[in-house]
Protein backbone atom coordinates (compact mmCIF):
# COMPACT_ATOMS: atom_id res chain seq x y z
CA UNK A 1 0.00 0.00 0.00
CA UNK A 2 1.09 3.47 -0.92
CA UNK A 3 0.91 6.50 1.56
CA UNK A 4 0.89 10.07 0.28
CA UNK A 5 3.30 11.85 1.89
CA UNK A 6 3.68 15.68 1.81
CA UNK A 7 6.53 17.56 2.63
CA UNK A 8 7.44 20.14 5.61
CA UNK A 9 7.52 23.53 4.30
CA UNK A 10 10.26 24.67 7.17
CA UNK A 11 12.61 21.37 7.44
CA UNK A 12 12.07 19.06 4.07
CA UNK A 13 11.17 16.14 6.49
CA UNK A 14 8.17 13.87 5.30
CA UNK A 15 4.70 14.03 7.11
CA UNK A 16 2.75 10.92 6.75
CA UNK A 17 -0.81 10.72 7.08
CA UNK A 18 -2.50 12.04 10.15
CA UNK A 19 0.70 13.79 11.53
CA UNK A 20 1.79 17.22 11.06
CA UNK A 21 0.50 20.79 11.50
CA UNK A 22 -1.59 22.73 8.45
CA UNK A 23 -1.41 26.60 8.39
CA UNK A 24 -3.10 29.00 6.30
CA UNK A 25 -2.12 32.28 5.55
CA UNK A 26 -4.30 34.96 5.26
CA UNK A 27 -3.35 35.08 1.38
CA UNK A 28 -4.77 31.57 0.94
CA UNK A 29 -1.45 29.89 1.02
CA UNK A 30 -1.18 26.34 2.82
CA UNK A 31 1.99 25.25 4.84
CA UNK A 32 2.38 22.01 6.44
CA UNK A 33 4.76 21.50 9.32
CA UNK A 34 5.74 18.23 10.53
CA UNK A 35 6.11 19.62 14.23
CA UNK A 36 5.15 22.71 16.54
CA UNK A 37 8.79 23.14 16.43
CA UNK A 38 9.27 23.76 12.83
CA UNK A 39 5.73 25.69 12.87
CA UNK A 40 7.41 28.24 16.00
CA UNK A 41 10.80 28.36 13.84
CA UNK A 42 8.42 29.43 10.76
CA UNK A 43 6.62 32.46 12.90
CA UNK A 44 9.38 33.83 14.37
CA UNK A 45 11.05 34.46 10.63
CA UNK A 46 13.86 31.43 11.36
CA UNK A 47 15.67 30.52 7.86
CA UNK A 48 15.53 27.08 7.49
CA UNK A 49 18.99 27.10 5.83
CA UNK A 50 21.03 28.12 8.87
CA UNK A 51 20.05 25.08 11.05
CA UNK A 52 21.87 22.12 10.74
CA UNK A 53 19.07 19.70 11.41
CA UNK A 54 17.00 20.64 8.05
CA UNK A 55 17.11 19.72 4.43
CA UNK A 56 17.77 22.97 3.03
CA UNK A 57 21.11 23.56 5.05
CA UNK A 58 22.16 19.43 3.97
CA UNK A 59 21.71 20.73 0.73
CA UNK A 60 23.21 23.73 0.27
CA UNK A 61 25.94 22.86 2.50
CA UNK A 62 26.39 19.15 0.65
CA UNK A 63 25.84 17.08 2.96
CA UNK A 64 23.03 14.98 0.85
CA UNK A 65 23.73 11.52 -0.77
CA UNK A 66 21.58 11.28 -2.76
CA UNK A 67 22.87 14.42 -4.82
CA UNK A 68 26.72 12.50 -5.08
CA UNK A 69 24.75 9.88 -6.49
CA UNK A 70 22.64 11.67 -9.69
CA UNK A 71 25.92 13.51 -10.46
CA UNK A 72 27.89 10.07 -10.71
CA UNK A 73 25.49 8.80 -13.00
CA UNK A 74 25.47 11.72 -16.11
CA UNK A 75 29.34 10.95 -15.88
CA UNK A 76 28.91 8.15 -17.26
CA UNK A 77 27.96 9.00 -21.18
CA UNK A 78 28.48 6.60 -24.61
CA UNK A 79 31.52 7.15 -26.59
CA UNK A 80 30.62 8.24 -30.54
CA UNK A 81 31.34 6.03 -33.30
CA UNK A 82 31.07 6.09 -36.95
CA UNK A 83 29.15 3.82 -38.91
CA UNK A 84 27.05 4.16 -42.16
CA UNK A 85 23.98 6.17 -42.66
CA UNK A 86 21.01 4.35 -44.72
CA UNK A 87 21.40 4.92 -48.23
CA UNK A 88 25.43 5.68 -48.09
CA UNK A 89 27.90 3.63 -46.79
CA UNK A 90 30.78 4.51 -44.85
CA UNK A 91 33.41 4.55 -47.86
CA UNK A 92 31.21 7.01 -49.33
CA UNK A 93 30.86 9.47 -46.65
CA UNK A 94 34.34 9.56 -46.13
CA UNK A 95 34.97 10.34 -50.09
CA UNK A 96 32.49 13.34 -49.63
CA UNK A 97 34.05 14.71 -46.67
CA UNK A 98 37.33 14.35 -48.72
CA UNK A 99 36.42 16.32 -51.81
CA UNK A 100 37.42 19.65 -52.23
CA UNK A 101 35.25 22.38 -51.24
CA UNK A 102 35.01 23.90 -54.41
CA UNK A 103 33.89 20.61 -55.96
CA UNK A 104 30.99 20.02 -53.48
CA UNK A 105 29.66 23.88 -54.78
CA UNK A 106 30.09 23.18 -57.75
CA UNK A 107 27.82 20.14 -57.80
CA UNK A 108 25.46 22.12 -55.93
CA UNK A 109 24.95 24.87 -58.28
CA UNK A 110 24.81 22.59 -61.04
CA UNK A 111 21.97 20.75 -58.97
CA UNK A 112 20.03 23.69 -58.01
CA UNK A 113 19.79 25.19 -61.73
CA UNK A 114 18.86 21.69 -62.74
CA UNK A 115 15.95 22.02 -60.30
CA UNK A 116 15.20 25.63 -61.77
CA UNK A 117 14.91 24.75 -65.35
CA UNK A 118 12.54 21.84 -64.26
CA UNK A 119 10.59 23.80 -62.04
CA UNK A 120 10.18 26.70 -64.85
CA UNK A 121 9.46 23.98 -67.33
CA UNK A 122 6.30 22.84 -65.58
CA UNK A 123 5.52 26.54 -65.10
CA UNK A 124 5.54 27.24 -68.60
CA UNK A 125 3.44 23.74 -69.48
CA UNK A 126 1.04 24.94 -67.00
CA UNK A 127 0.06 28.52 -68.44
CA UNK A 128 0.10 26.64 -72.18
CA UNK A 129 -2.72 24.26 -70.35
CA UNK A 130 -4.71 27.45 -69.19
CA UNK A 131 -4.18 29.25 -72.05
CA UNK A 132 -6.06 26.10 -74.45
CA UNK A 133 -8.63 26.17 -71.77
CA UNK A 134 -9.63 29.61 -72.13
CA UNK A 135 -9.47 29.34 -76.22
CA UNK A 136 -11.84 25.90 -75.81
CA UNK A 137 -14.56 27.82 -73.84
CA UNK A 138 -14.39 31.42 -75.78
CA UNK A 139 -14.68 28.99 -79.14
CA UNK A 140 -17.50 26.66 -77.92
CA UNK A 141 -20.10 28.87 -76.52
CA UNK A 142 -22.01 30.56 -78.37
CA UNK A 143 -24.81 32.07 -76.34
CA UNK A 144 -24.48 35.16 -74.77
CA UNK A 145 -22.81 35.60 -71.12
CA UNK A 146 -26.98 37.33 -69.97
CA UNK A 147 -27.82 34.31 -71.26
CA UNK A 148 -25.57 31.72 -69.81
CA UNK A 149 -25.05 33.06 -66.17
CA UNK A 150 -27.81 31.67 -64.07
CA UNK A 151 -30.42 33.99 -62.13
CA UNK A 152 -29.84 34.59 -58.55
CA UNK A 153 -31.77 32.15 -56.23
CA UNK A 154 -34.27 34.15 -54.21
CA UNK A 155 -34.15 33.88 -50.49
CA UNK A 156 -37.58 32.16 -48.70
CA UNK A 157 -38.93 33.53 -45.83
CA UNK A 158 -37.45 32.05 -42.55
CA UNK A 159 -34.81 30.00 -43.67
CA UNK A 160 -31.18 30.32 -41.68
CA UNK A 161 -30.36 32.24 -40.06
CA UNK A 162 -30.49 32.11 -35.61
CA UNK A 163 -32.23 29.41 -33.47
Amino acid sequence: MVLKTELCRFSGAKIYPGRGIRFIRSDSQVFLFVNSKCKRYFHNRLKPAKLTWTSLFRKQHKKDLTSETIKKKRRTSSKPYSRSIVGASLEVIQKKRTEKTEVRAAAREAALREIKERMKKAKDEIKARKAEAVAKLSKGSSKPAALRSAAPKAKTAGAGGKR
